[in-house]
């Protein structure tokens, strides 16, 4: 290349100083309802693990807990991890024009610094949920030695060093991306895949990072999931008790339910060619996780037990006297 040629390509290479979000839709028949919609479920969202939160702690039994312990944990992540997602899409959706305005670089990097970061949180903490089920349920005579506060602070942290870790190295790459002429993101928050797809640098370093390290930093957690509820439905079916074992496959169930939605959408996101990616259908994707998941939970992992539901009433009483 000669140096005229090298001079017009970095004329057409510009450093972004900031980024334009297209939102979740550019048509505006769907604004309004989409906005009641997302803002009544992140209301729900906010409302619910919060609401989880104060239970157990208001609980001198369960705060105490393995279990409510990390649903605590979970239920803080979760409100963090959509209030980093859901303002910026409602603010897409509030202006009735299909764009959310502008984030800025550092902005930008720091929104996506912070969804990985609480994103690999929420999922190694459900990790760590699985294995405090496990240990109960075939383990239950050595469940209060195994599961010490010890272990479950050391659980919390493990699963916080592992995320922040990943999310530096992923940001610190993405922050070396060349960005061209156009600066508009097809989706409703910063995310590594539309970044990608919009820079004109070479992508292939994040895309094997993204095929081997983000791959493990994922499916560790999921793995001890699928691994734990395997085990716990072997000994489930050894039960003799029938209503025994309806329960237990109930609450199962349902867990698995969520896992399969959350890192059904993430390898659906994260784990195909870049060149295949779709804006349209990873922003459903992307709503999958970023929204439906950390609304379920609170339902899913709480609301549904007993232990809460009598705490919550404690709490809900307290307030109304």
């Amino acid at each position: 290349m000669s140096t005229r040629e090298r001079d017009m390509d970095r004329k057409n290479q510009t450093s972004a100083t900031e980024f334009i979000l297209l939102g979740i839709s550019d048509r505006p028949e769907l604004q309004t309802p989409l906005f009641v919609l997302f803002l009544v479920m992140y209301i729900l969202t906010v409302t619910g693990n919060i609401l989880t939160v104060v239970a157990i702690q208001s609980d001198a039994h369960l705060v105490q807990t393995p279990m409510y312990f990390f649903l605590s944990c979970l239920s803080l992540v979760d409100v963090c991890f959509t209030s980093i997602i859901i303002p910026t899409m409602l603010l897409s959706l509030l202006s009735g024009h299909g764009r959310g305005g502008t984030i800025s670089y550092a902005g930008c990097l720091s929104q996506m610094y912070f969804f990985l970061a609480l994103g690999n949180t929420d999922s190694y903490l459900l990790a760590a949920m699985a294995i405090d089920r496990y240990v109960a349920i075939c383990n239950p005579l050595h469940y209060t030695t195994v599961m010490s506060q010890r272990l479950c602070l050391i659980l919390l942290a493990v699963s916080c060093s592992i995320s922040h870790l990943h999310s530096i190295l992923q940001t610190t790459l993405t922050s070396f991306l060349i960005f061209c002429a156009s600066n508009t993101i097809p989706h409703f928050f910063c995310d590594i895949q539309p970044l990608l797809k919009l820079s004109c640098s070479d992508t292939s370093t994040q895309e094997l990072l993204g095929m081997t390290e983000t791959l493990a930093v994922i499916m560790t957690p999921f793995m001890c999931i699928v691994v734990s509820y395997a085990r716990i439905l072997v000994t489930v079916l050894r039960m003799p008790s029938a209503k025994g074992k309806r329960k237990a496959f109930s609450t199962c169930g349902s867990h698995l339910t969520v896992v399969t939605l959350f890192y059904g959408s993430i390898t659906w996101v994260y784990f195909r060619p870049l060149s295949s990616y779709t804006a349209v259908k990873d922003r459903v994707a992307a709503v999958m996780y970023t929204v439906i998941t950390p609304l379920l939970n609170p339902f899913i992992y709480s609301l549904r037990n007993k232990d809460m539901q009598n705490a919550l009433k404690k709490v809900v009483g307290r307030k109304v006297n």
